[in-house]
């Protein structure tokens, strides 16, 4: 069969068909995008199945796909949508929505073929996260993620796939796939690659990034990691960034131990420029040996180095969960009309959990900065229904009432993992945790072996101890909230008032500063106890700020003030000139360093063997 290419001049290649009623060995599906006749950032995909022998099938483009869980519609950056039969002609489609299409006649079908438009360039990328879009730039970068871009046929996901990806010769894959084979345009100017996957899920579950060169290779203890980066303005390179990635991803194979047998991964990271319609929100999706990262160019580099850790070690991580361990909800994904799991508190919370732990596991944090990210996920959470029993809010968390509980996964989620893990320490004395019950499930299960939803937390009480089901019973499926502070005296840890150095204007996520609506500018809270460098200078609550060292500063501009402080050095003069009762004030000190009274977690001095048994074990275990 002729690769399918379109344009203008090549338009008979699209009408081309094939020989009706000639045997043939049963073929894979054939999909094929043409990344080098790109019009207008749109590319032309043609996917071609083996012959139909129903009257009428519907092709989909996925409404949602695993680790998102939102509603995305990636049909509707589609257009042009054509059935064409064996003879080259068009046939009557019937648009059901915008992801999928009904098409009468289907014997007669040879393939199907539309353009695709890319997110990144749509006017809020089509409320669509950014690292689960798709860009398309001519001759300079294609983000492949497939969903956005491949279909199937009703009934037809577990079939092959064969996909075919013509390309200009100048730009190289990113990918953990192996490329089975490449064929060269006769001009050279273009090169097909060809890659044959075993279902629809594995199109999908391998993003693409087509660029110039730039990868970095790892090599960590059997496991090859490809680290590419798409840079616009050249601003970093993967060499930049791969000593940072080296020294993560060591940590956490050392972590996991023998429970992951990944032989390669993929790392690709698309770095967005501000200044240009482009991608506008930051993060990564996980796939089952690679993730797609989406982050600012604008960064600076321990910047970058900082977010690629705490993101990628998040992602890496769903090679346990659900990558390995998952429900059949899961396993046989229903793209355009999913069912969700309950278990979200395993395959986000466990998996944000881990990224977390394994970092002061290996020394890469301190046990503190360790509690203080716990204590911040827990203040976090309080802004959510803390009586919401999880399961519930994850098997319904497509629908309005829960989905915008979400964001509680990362946060409450895992502390669930968190206090599991703990009370598991508890009660094997130390000798068992959440990454050993991890490990038992891998084995049990497995990638290919997905497990009954309602069936897990049983599995789990059978694995460790009749006493776990009261734990999930109570907090996991219940609506009572987890008593953080108990979990945490056990492993002897307590919660004490210290001074703390803070910023200037913010303590953590709190600022010190509101805004006044009517005038957009900027007032000292009164609600809230200002730091020592606010005091010595003689700020009051209620103040307005007119200017600092004879710059105004409105709510228009207050991330000016912000970066401004990062220079600030102790010692220095500052003025700064305020508004009091109608009368402007003009205060003037030295910059201090700024301290506020601060709840932190924090090890009990004279805590007893048994809590520092279990602390040990729960951190360095």
């Amino acid at each position: 069969m002729k690769k399918f290419i379109m344009g203008i001049a090549a338009a008979s290649v699209l009408f081309a068909c094939k020989t009706p009623n000639v045997p043939q060995e049963e073929q894979p599906i054939l999909a094929t995008i043409d990344l080098v006749n790109v019009e207008n950032d749109k590319v032309w995909v043609s996917v071609d199945p083996d012959r139909f022998t129903s009257e009428t099938t519907t092709f989909y483009i996925p409404k949602t796909v695993p680790g998102t869980y939102s509603t995305d519609n990636y049909g509707k950056f589609s257009e042009n949508f054509k059935a064409l039969d064996y003879k080259g002609r068009e046939m009557d489609v019937v648009k059901l929505d915008d992801n999928s299409w009904s098409i009468a006649n289907a014997e007669d079908l040879d393939k199907v073929v539309y353009q695709v438009n890319d997110s990144f360039d749509w006017e809020n990328e089509g409320g669509v996260y950014s690292m689960a879009g798709t860009n398309i730039l001519k001759d300079k970068n294609f983000l492949l993620n497939l969903h956005g871009f491949v279909g199937y046929f009703k009934d037809m996901k577990e079939e092959e796939y064969r996909l075919q990806i013509e390309r200009p010769a100048g730009l190289i894959p990113g990918t953990s796939l192996t490329v089975d084979r490449t064929m060269n345009s006769e001009n050279g100017s273009s090169k097909t690659d060809i890659f044959n996957l075993s279902r629809y899920f594995e199109v999908i579950d391998n993003p693409i990034m087509y660029a110039e060169p730039d990868t970095a290779r790892i090599k960590v203890q059997g496991m090859e990691v490809l680290l590419n980066v798409y840079s616009p303005n050249d601003k970093y390179s993967a060499q930049d960034i791969k000593p940072s990635m080296q020294k993560m991803i060591n940590a956490q194979k050392k972590f996991l131990g023998d429970i992951d047998n990944t032989g390669k991964y993929a790392i690709l990271l698309y770095l967005a420029e501000n200044d240009k319609p482009d991608a506008g929100n930051f993060g990564a999706l996980e796939h089952h040996t690679s993730t797609v990262v989406v982050l600012s160019e604008d960064s600076s580099l321990s910047s970058l180095e900082n977010s690629m850790i705490d993101i990628v070690s998040h992602e890496f991580f769903h090679i346990l969960t659900p990558l390995n361990v998952h429900s059949k909800e899961i396993h046989y994904f229903d793209y355009n009309d999913p069912k969700m799991s309950q278990h979200l508190w395993m395959y986000e919370g466990v998996t944000e959990y881990f990224a977390n732990l394994f970092q002061v596991n290996q020394g890469l944090i301190s046990n503190q900065e360790f509690y203080n990210r716990m204590v911040e996920k827990i203040n976090i959470a309080k802004n959510f229904d803390d009586t919401m029993p999880f399961t519930v809010m994850s098997k319904n968390i497509l629908e309005d009432d829960y989905k915008d509980s979400y964001y509680n996964v990362y946060m409450k989620g895992a502390l669930i993992g968190m206090a599991l893990d703990i009370r598991l320490r508890e009660l094997s004395g130390g000798r068992m945790g959440i990454l050993d019950l991890m490990k038992k499930l891998s084995e049990k299960y497995g990638k290919n072996k997905p497990f009954n939803d309602d069936e897990l937390i049983s599995e789990i009480v059978k694995l460790t101890y009749p006493e776990i089901q009261d734990f999930f019973d109570t907090y996991v499926s219940g609506t009572t909230p987890i008593p953080y502070y108990e979990f945490f005296e056990k492993a002897g840890l307590e919660e004490k008032e210290i001074m703390t150095e803070v910023g200037y204007f913010l303590r953590g996520q709190v600022p010190y500063i509101t805004a006044n609506q009517q005038t957009m500018e900027l007032v000292f809270r009164n609600d809230i106890e200002l730091n020592t460098f606010l005091k010595d200078l003689g700020v009051q609550g209620g103040d307005t700020i007119k200017s600092i060292n004879g710059k105004e500063y409105t709510i228009q501009n207050v991330y000016d003030l912000i970066n401004a402080t990062q220079s600030w050095e102790e010692g220095n003069r500052i003025s700064m000139t305020v508004e009091r009762d109608g009368e402007e004030i003009t205060l003037e000190g030295e910059i201090t360093k700024p301290m506020d009274m601060d709840k932190r977690l924090v090890e009990i001095q004279n805590a007893d063997g048994e809590q520092m048994e279990l602390r040990n074990a729960w951190l360095k275990g």
